[in-house]
């Protein structure tokens, strides 16, 4: 069981939010529900996005909708920038879950 919960956008069909970094696609990544939510107030485009806990259901879920090739913001500061935090792939995303390992940033 993941010991560090990290929140991510999805809607009620089962869509993820996700940001376009130069033709890939990165799912912004949330340390809490309130932080998800300054996120939502501030982006127009995340109206029918709820936050929800990326526990490893939800996390194999983004995973294999894209065929693995996945990427991910950690957001560092939801009130600036979703853009702002630390870029992560699939396996950095992983270790953070299982481990609770947080990357500096």
């Amino acid at each position: 069981m993941a010991t560090n919960t990290l929140y991510a956008m999805q809607r009620a069909n089962g869509d993820w939010f996700a940001l376009d970094d130069h033709g890939r696609f990165r799912v912004p990544v949330f340390h809490s529900t309130s932080e998800a939510m300054i996120a939502w107030s501030r982006d127009t485009g995340m109206e029918c996005f709820r936050p929800v806990v990326l526990d490893e259901a939800a996390f194999v879920n983004i995973t294999t909708t894209d065929e693995g090739k996945a990427c991910f913001w950690l957001v560092s500061d939801p009130s600036i920038d979703l853009s702002r935090g630390r870029a992560l792939d699939h396996a950095q995303l992983g270790l953070i879950l299982r481990n609770g390992n947080e990357l500096m940033f």
